[in-house]
C-alpha cells in the first residue's frame, strides 16, 4: 500500500461539513425518513492562511489579513454576518452565512479552511440529590489527592485554574462567598478572574422553547445553571466539600446561560480571555463528540498549551455510541483528554437464587424496601403496544431496557398489577435512570444486563429485598467515550473519578448535588495538575500530561472484572490518575504514550527516554502487558489482546541526575480484523518503588479497509425528494424545480470518519464534467461518523457549481438538463493518490426543470 498523504495544496476545504443528523427509525417500512427540525447549519468558522499571534504572527499583520478578507468578500458579493473575530489562538472569524453564499466564500483569497460552528449542548449529567461530602472524599482518595494534601502538604496554592463552563456560584461558602444569594461582590479572593460571555437568558439551541441566541455579556460570571459550580468544586472547593486542590485561585469563564446550549466560537473567545488573564490551567468539561483533532476548539486549545497553559478537557459521554466517539477539544494533540471511572460507592442489594444483585433506584421512584420476598416474572419490553410476556399482578416485574421510556415501562407494569418493577440494561453494566415524575407507591430499580439475564434463566425466580450494601465502582464508567482519535492518535489520555461525584451546586438549587459524567472526571485531573505544578513548579507544561500518565494506574475490564483483563487503552488511556505518585516520582519517561498507527505497516519502533531525577542509580526491568482489544465501531466486541513488545535491552540502568534510552518494538495485534488494540510498557525499578507505565494503542490491519459509505438497511446513499417533512428515495424520473425545498437531497450514512468528500457534477449522458475544470459543487473536509448504526447526514445541491477565476470566487448556475452527482470520499488517513482509499457513489439522473 502507498504511504499515507494528506496534501491538498492550493485548494480550500470545508472542514467538517454542515451536517444535520436525523433519526430514521420512524418510517422504515414506508421508506420515508422524517426531517429533523433542527437548524443552526448557517454558522461557520473561517480560518485564514496567516498564523495567529500564538504562532508568532503580529497583531498588525493579522488585522491586515482580516481586512483584506473582508474587502475581497465584499468585492465578490459574498453576503454574510460577522459574529466574532479571533487573532490570538485562531486567525479568522465566526460568521452566519447561507449555503449558496458559502460556496462563494470558499474561493476568497486567504481562506485556509471553513468549519461549522458546532452547537455545544449544556452538559447534562445524571443529577442525584443524595450523597455526601464523604463521597467526594472517597473520590479524592482514588486519585491520591488526599495523600498529596494531607501527607505531602500540597493544596494548589499559587496556581490559577480557569473553569470554562456555566460560571461559578460567587456566593457559595465553599468558594469563600458569604452564603447569601447575590450579595457577594465579584471578584473575590478565591474567584479572582472571569467573565460572563453570554448572560442568563442565552440559549443557542434553535429547537429549544427558550431559544435566545443573542449574548448579553457582563463582568460577573455567577452561575445559575449549576454545572460549572459542580466542576469548580471538584477542582478546589474548600468547605463542606474539599476538592482536589482546595487553595487554587479560580477564573470563571461563563459560556452557558442558565439553561440551554452554547456555540464553539464562544468557547474560543473564552480561551483567549483565559490566556490574557494568565491562567495556569484551563478545565473544559465541554465539547462536541465524533470530532477530529483539527476542529478549531482543539486547535485553539493546542496553542494554549504551546503558550504555557495546561489544558484539560472531558473526552465525552458517548460510550454507548462505540469507538471513535471522543470529542473536541479533548482530542487536541496537546490537550489532556480525560475518561471517567465510577466513584466507589455503596450500592443497594437485592437477591435472586442466592445471587447478590446491586441495583439503582430510579429518580422519582419511592425507596425500595429493605426486606421481603416477591415472585418475579419477566414481562418483556413493556412499551405501549407490546404484549406483556407474563401477568405481573401481585408480583415483581422484570422488564428489559430499550425503545420507550422507563416511565412508560414502569406504568405499564404497574397498571398490570406489579408490586415492584426491575429494568435490566441492554448493554453490559448497570445504569442510572429517571422516571421523569412520580409513578405511585411502587419502587422502580435498574440492574445490569448480566444480572437481568441471570434472572431470566431461573425457572421460578423469587426477589428478596435486603438492607445490605456492597461497594461498587472504581472501573471505567459506562458513558465514558471510546477513542482512538480518527487520526489514530491515542485518546483518551488518562482517567479520573466521574461517576457519582458529590460536589458544590448553586445555593438556590440546594448547594450540593451528585452528578456523573466525564465533566466530573476532567476537573479531578485539572486539580491534580495544580498539585503537581505547586509541588514541581519547574515541570514544563508540555510534560505535565506525561508525568501524570507515567504514574497512572490501569484498571481491569469494567464489564467482567473477575477475568482480570485490563480495560481498553482506547477507553481509559494511561488509567486512573495517581497524583501523589506523580509528585513523589523521581522517574520521568517520554513519550508518555505511543500511537502505533496501522498494523498493516508491521512492527512499530519507539525510542523511550528515561530520566532519573533521584540521588541514586536505578535499574529498571522492562516488560509489557496487553489490554483488551475491540472490534466493530458503533457496537464494540471484545477480544484478548495479542500484541507483543520487544526491547533493545530488557534492563536499563540510569545514573542519578541522568537519562538513558531504550528502544521498544511493538508487534501489532492480529485480532480482531479492523479493530483497536493496546497495552502498557512497564518499567519496574529494582529499588522496590512504584512501577511506571507507557500506554500504547493502534489499529489492527489496514485502516482504509473500513467502509465509510455503509448502506445500512435503507440502502444509502439516497438521492431523495423532500415533501411534507419526509425524505423519499428517488431512483427514476427525479425532477426538481430548484424552488424552496424542491432540491436534490442526498442522504448518506457514514460508518466511519472521512478525511474528505467532494461532490462533482457530471452530464448524465456523457458522464463528463459540466465544465472541463470547474465542476465541483461542494468539498468537505474532516467529516465525522454517524453516532448510530442507522443515522444519516443530509446534503443538498442548489443547482450551482464553483467557478474560480484568478482567485476570485464565483458560482455559476447550471442550466436545466439531466445530470448526475458523483460523491467521492477519501477515507481517514487515506492517500489521495491511491484509488483504493476512495469510495465513490453516483446518483440516479437528476433532472433540473426550473
Amino acid at each position: 500500500m502507498s504511504s499515507k498523504k494528506n496534501k491538498f495544496a492550493g485548494s480550500v476545504r470545508i472542514a467538517s461539513a454542515c451536517l444535520l443528523a436525523f433519526s430514521i427509525q420512524a418510517a422504515l417500512a414506508q421508506q420515508q425518513l422524517p426531517v429533523n427540525a433542527a437548524e443552526g447549519g448557517n454558522l461557520w468558522f473561517v480560518e485564514l492562511s496567516a498564523n495567529p499571534i500564538a504562532d508568532g504572527n503580529s497583531k498588525k499583520n493579522i488585522a491586515a489579513a482580516q481586512g483584506q478578507f473582508r474587502k475581497a468578500a465584499k468585492d465578490a458579493g459574498v453576503q454574510f454576518k460577522e459574529r466574532r473575530s479571533f487573532d490570538t489562538l485562531f486567525n479568522g472569524f465566526s460568521i452566519e452565512i447561507s449555503p449558496a453564499e458559502r460556496a462563494k466564500l470558499m474561493q476568497i483569497p486567504g481562506v485556509k479552511a471553513i468549519y461549522p460552528v458546532e452547537l455545544i449542548q449544556t452538559p447534562n449529567p445524571e443529577i442525584n440529590s443524595g450523597g455526601s461530602a464523604a463521597d467526594m472524599a472517597t473520590a479524592i482518595s482514588m486519585t491520591g489527592a488526599d495523600i498529596a494534601q494531607n501527607t505531602l502538604g500540597y493544596t494548589g496554592t499559587g496556581i490559577k485554574v480557569a473553569v470554562m463552563d456555566s460560571g461559578i456560584d460567587i456566593d457559595h461558602p465553599d468558594f469563600g462567598g458569604n452564603g447569601s444569594n447575590g450579595s457577594t461582590a465579584f471578584p473575590t479572593p478565591r474567584i479572582a478572574y472571569g467573565y460572563d460571555f453570554v448572560g442568563d437568558a442565552f440559549n443557542a439551541d434553535p429547537t429549544s422553547p427558550s431559544y435566545n441566541p443573542v449574548p448579553n455579556p457582563d463582568d460577573n460570571p455567577d452561575d445559575c445553571g449549576g454545572h460549572g459550580t459542580h466542576v469548580a468544586g471538584i477542582v478546589g472547593a474548600n468547605g463542606t466539600v474539599v476538592g482536589v486542590a482546595p487553595d487554587v485561585t479560580f477564573g470563571a469563564y461563563r459560556v452557558f446561560g442558565c439553561n440551554g446550549s452554547t456555540t464553539a466560537d464562544i468557547m474560543i473567545a473564552a480561551m483567549e480571555r483565559a490566556y490574557a488573564d494568565g491562567m495556569h490551567i484551563l478545565n473544559m468539561s465541554i465539547g462536541s463528540a465524533f470530532q477530529w483533532p483539527q476542529y478549531p476548539t482543539a486547535q485553539a486549545a493546542d496553542r494554549l498549551v504551546e503558550q504555557g497553559m495546561v489544558v484539560v478537557a472531558s473526552i465525552g459521554n458517548s460510550g454507548g455510541s462505540g469507538l471513535y466517539s471522543a470529542g473536541a477539544p479533548g482530542l487536541g494533540e496537546h490537550v489532556i483528554g480525560v475518561a471517567s471511572f465510577d466513584n466507589v460507592t455503596l450500592s443497594d442489594v437485592l437477591q435472586v437464587a442466592g445471587r447478590n444483585i446491586t441495583y439503582n433506584t430510579m429518580s422519582f421512584s419511592v425507596p425500595a424496601p429493605t426486606a421481603g420476598n416477591e415472585d418475579l416474572v419477566f414481562i418483556g419490553r413493556a412499551c405501549n403496544g407490546d404484549p406483556l410476556l407474563a401477568i405481573p399482578a401481585g408480583k415483581a416485574a422484570l422488564a428489559e431496557r430499550g425503545v420507550c421510556t422507563f416511565r412508560e415501562k414502569a406504568l405499564n407494569a404497574i397498571n398490570a398489577g406489579a408490586t415492584s418493577v426491575v429494568i435490566h440494561n441492554l448493554n453490559p453494566g448497570n445504569f442510572s435512570g429517571t422516571l421523569s415524575g412520580p409513578v405511585g407507591p411502587v419502587p422502580v430499580v435498574s440492574i445490569s444486563l448480566e444480572d437481568g439475564m441471570f434472572i431470566r434463566g431461573q425457572a421460578a425466580p423469587v426477589l428478596t429485598w435486603t438492607d445490605q450494601k456492597l461497594p461498587v465502582g472504581g472501573l471505567i464508567s459506562s458513558f465514558s467515550s471510546y477513542g482512538l482519535s480518527p487520526d489514530l492518535a491515542l485518546k483518551p489520555d488518562i482517567g479520573a473519578p466521574g461517576g457519582s461525584i458529590f460536589s458544590t451546586y448553586p445555593l438556590e438549587r440546594g448547594g450540593f448535588a451528585t452528578l456523573s459524567g466525564t465533566s466530573m472526571s476532567s476537573p479531578h485531573v485539572a486539580g491534580s495538575a495544580a498539585l503537581l505544578l505547586q509541588a514541581k513548579p519547574e515541570t514544563p507544561v508540555m510534560s505535565v500530561r506525561s508525568v501524570l500518565q507515567n504514574s497512572a494506574d490501569p484498571k481491569v475490564w469494567s464489564l467482567n472484572p473477575g477475568l482480570g483483563f485490563l480495560d481498553n487503552v482506547h477507553r481509559q488511556g494511561a488509567g486512573m490518575v495517581d497524583v501523589d505518585d506523580s509528585i513523589t516520582a523521581n522517574t520521568y519517561i517520554t513519550p508518555g504514550k505511543i500511537a502505533t498507527g496501522e498494523g498493516e505497516a508491521g512492527p512499530f519502533s519507539q525510542r523511550l527516554t528515561v530520566y532519573n531525577n533521584g540521588t541514586e542509580a536505578v535499574t529498571y526491568q522492562l516488560s509489557s502487558v496487553n489490554a483488551l482489544s475491540t472490534g466493530g465501531i458503533i457496537t464494540p466486541s471484545f477480544f484478548a489482546g495479542n500484541a507483543s513488545v520487544s526491547f533493545s535491552s530488557d534492563m536499563l540502568t540510569v545514573a542519578p541526575g541522568s537519562s538513558a534510552t531504550v528502544d521498544a518494538t511493538i508487534t501489532p495485534a492480529t485480532l480482531p480484523d479492523y479493530g483497536q488494540y493496546g497495552g502498557y510498557i512497564v518499567f519496574t525499578p529494582d529499588d522496590g518503588g512504584q512501577a511506571y507505565r507507557v500506554p500504547f494503542a493502534g489499529f489492527v490491519g489496514d485502516y482504509q479497509s473500513i467502509q465509510v459509505l455503509a448502506p445500512t438497511g435503507n440502502g444509502f446513499p439516497w438521492l431523495a425528494q423532500l415533501s411534507g417533512g419526509f425524505f423519499a428515495p428517488c431512483t427514476v424520473n427525479c425532477s426538481y424545480s430548484m424552488q424552496g425545498d424542491d432540491l436534490p437531497w442526498f442522504l448518506i450514512h457514514f460508518d466511519h470518519h472521512a478525511r474528505y468528500m467532494e461532490m462533482n457534477i457530471l452530464h448524465a449522458g456523457s458522464m463528463q464534467p459540466v465544465h472541463p475544470v470547474f465542476h465541483k459543487t461542494n468539498v468537505y473536509d474532516y467529516l465525522p461518523r454517524n453516532s448510530t448504526p442507522t443515522g444519516f447526514f443530509t446534503f443538498s445541491w442548489d443547482g450551482t457549481r464553483i467557478h474560480s477565476n484568478g482567485g476570485k470566487g464565483k458560482t455559476k448556475v447550471v442550466p436545466d438538463g439531466d445530470y448526475v452527482l458523483q460523491l467521492r470520499v477519501l477515507k481517514a488517513l487515506g492517500d489521495e493518490s491511491n484509488p483504493a482509499h476512495w469510495e465513490t457513489w453516483t446518483s440516479p439522473v437528476i433532472t433540473i426543470a426550473r
